[in-house]
C-alpha cells in the first residue's frame, strides 16, 4: 500500500479534492432548491439531470481522450465542471439547473475515466487490487468529508457555491503536475444488452432495479432530508450515514459473498435493506432512528452493485467479463436516470415518507426476482470454490468503465489463479 500511496497520491489527493466538491454540491442541490421554492417533483428531475449526464460521459469520454488525449480531456472538463458549480446560485431556474447537472454529470465522469486511465496504468498486477482500493476510499471519504463542509455554511448564499468551485479547480493541479505520462487508452466493446441478460437475467435486471436506489439515496437524499425540517447538521449527518454504511459493509458483504451463493447473499441483503427502509417510514421522527437507518440502507444496499457485478461473471468466460461492463454500468445509470423521478412522484403524491416506500419497493423487487431466478436456474456456485478476497469487485455505484473493468481483470485474475491452484491440487493428490 506504501508504494501505491507513493506512486499515485497526486491522483489519490485530487480525486479526494473532487469529491469533497462533489458530495457537497450533489447535498446543497436538495437544500438549496427548497429555499428558492422548486417542487420536490422538479428536484426530482434535477437529480436525474446528473445521471442522464453520467451516463453520456461514460459512453462519449473515451472518444474524446481516444482523439485528443488525457490531458486535454481532463483540463477541458475540470474547467466544466467548476464553471457548472457557481452557476447554480446564478441560475435559479429549475430547468437552468437539469441542464447544469447534465453538464456536471457528463463532465465527472469523463473525469472518473480519465482518472482511472491513470491509476490503472500506474499499477503493476501486484498493486492493482490495493491501488483501486485505495481510490474507492478516496471517493468514499472525500463525499462524506463534503458533507462536513455543507453544515457549516449558508445554503442561501454564494459561499458554499464558491468552495467545491475552488476545490475542484485545485483537485486538477497536482494530477495535471505530476511527471506521470498519459497512459495510452483501449475500451473493450461492449457486450449486447441481449448478450447480456442471455448470460445473467438476474444481474441485468438486478443492476437496473439498483441504479434506481442508488439514485435515491444520492440524489434525492437530500430533498428528503430537507422535507423532513432537519436542520443543516442533521442533513450533513444523515447523508454522511447513507455514504459511512457502504464503507463498513463493503468488505464483510464481499467477504461473505466470495464464500456463500451470491444470490443468496444478494437476496437477502435486498430484502433487509427493504425491510430496514420501510421502518425509515415509520421512526422518521426520531433522528438517532433516521440516521441508524441510513445507514443501514446504505451499507446493505450500495455493495449490491458489487456484488452483482461479481455474479454476473460467474456465468461469464475470463473472455467476456471485461466487454460485460459496459452492458452493466449502461443498465445501472439507465435504472439511476428514472429512480429520482419516481421518488419526486411519490413523495408528492403520498408524502415525504414516499421515499422510504418507493427505495423499499425497488429492493423488494430485487429481492423477489432474484428468488424466482433461483427456481429457473441452478447456482454457479460449487460448494468446493472459494476464490481470493480480490475477486469481489471492491468498486461502488458511480463507478466509471475504467474503475469497473479494471475490478474485473483482477477477478479474472483471481478466478485462474484459484483455477491453477486447484489443478495443482488435484494433480498432487
Amino acid at each position: 500500500m506504501i508504494s501505491v500511496l507513493r506512486l499515485s497520491w497526486p491522483l489519490l489527493l485530487g480525486m479526494f479534492l473532487l469529491q469533497i466538491g462533489n458530495g457537497l454540491q450533489g447535498s446543497l442541490m436538495g437544500v438549496r432548491g427548497a429555499i428558492e421554492g422548486f417542487s420536490t417533483f422538479e428536484l426530482s428531475f434535477v437529480a436525474s439531470a446528473y445521471f442522464v449526464g453520467f451516463l453520456g460521459g461514460s459512453r462519449f469520454a473515451p472518444v474524446f481522450i481516444a482523439k485528443v488525449g488525457h490531458v486535454r480531456v481532463f483540463a477541458a472538463l475540470g474547467s466544466l465542471i467548476s464553471a457548472t458549480l457557481i452557476s447554480y446560485p446564478v441560475l435559479t431556474d429549475p430547468y437552468a439547473w437539469m441542464v447544469l447537472r447534465v453538464i456536471l454529470g457528463f463532465s465527472l465522469s469523463g473525469v472518473y475515466v480519465t482518472a482511472e486511465s491513470w491509476l490503472n496504468d500506474a499499477a503493476t498486477n501486484t498493486t492493482r487490487g490495493q491501488s483501486l482500493s485505495a481510490y474507492v476510499l478516496v471517493q468514499m471519504f472525500g463525499l462524506v468529508a463534503g458533507q462536513g463542509i455543507l453544515s457549516a455554511g449558508d445554503p442561501s448564499g454564494f459561499l458554499l457555491f464558491i468552495i467545491p468551485s475552488i476545490l475542484v479547480s485545485i483537485s486538477f493541479a497536482p494530477i495535471l503536475l505530476s511527471v506521470q505520462p498519459a497512459p495510452a487508452f483501449q475500451a473493450s466493446r461492449p457486450m449486447s444488452l441481449l448478450s447480456l441478460y442471455r448470460a445473467s437475467p438476474f444481474g441485468t435486471v438486478g443492476m437496473l432495479l439498483m441504479g434506481a436506489v442508488y439514485a435515491m439515496q444520492f440524489g434525492m437524499g437530500s430533498v428528503y432530508a430537507t422535507e423532513m425540517g432537519l436542520t443543516l447538521g442533521q442533513i450533513s449527518l444523515f447523508m454522511s450515514g447513507i455514504f459511512l454504511g457502504a464503507i463498513v459493509m463493503q468488505y464483510p458483504m464481499g467477504w461473505l459473498s466470495d464464500r456463500i451463493d451470491r444470490r443468496v447473499m444478494i437476496v437477502a441483503s435486498a430484502a433487509l435493506a427493504g425491510v430496514v427502509a420501510i421502518g425509515g417510514y415509520g421512526f422518521a421522527e426520531s433522528f438517532v432512528l433516521l440516521m441508524v437507518v441510513a445507514a443501514l440502507v446504505g451499507g446493505l444496499s450500495q455493495p449490491l452493485y458489487a456484488l452483482l457485478i461479481a455474479y454476473t461473471n460467474d456465468y461469464l468466460s475470463p473472455e467476456e467479463m471485461p466487454s460485460a461492463s459496459g452492458g452493466l454500468i449502461f443498465l445501472n445509470g439507465l435504472g439511476a436516470i428514472g429512480g429520482p423521478p419516481l421518488a419526486g412522484l411519490v413523495m408528492s403524491l403520498f408524502g415525504t415518507g414516499g421515499y422510504w416506500l418507493i427505495m423499499a419497493l425497488f429492493l423488494f423487487l430485487t429481492a423477489a426476482y432474484g428468488l424466482w431466478r433461483m427456481t429457473r436456474r441452478p447456482s454457479a456456485y460449487a460448494g468446493d470454490k472459494e476464490y481470493e478476497a480480490v475477486s469481489y469487485p471492491n468498486i461502488l455505484p458511480g463507478a466509471s468503465p475504467v474503475a469497473v473493468e479494471t475490478a474485473q481483470e483482477l477477478y479474472v485474475e483471481a478466478t485462474e489463479a484459484s483455477e491453477a491452484e486447484n489443478r495443482s491440487e488435484t494433480t498432487t493428490s
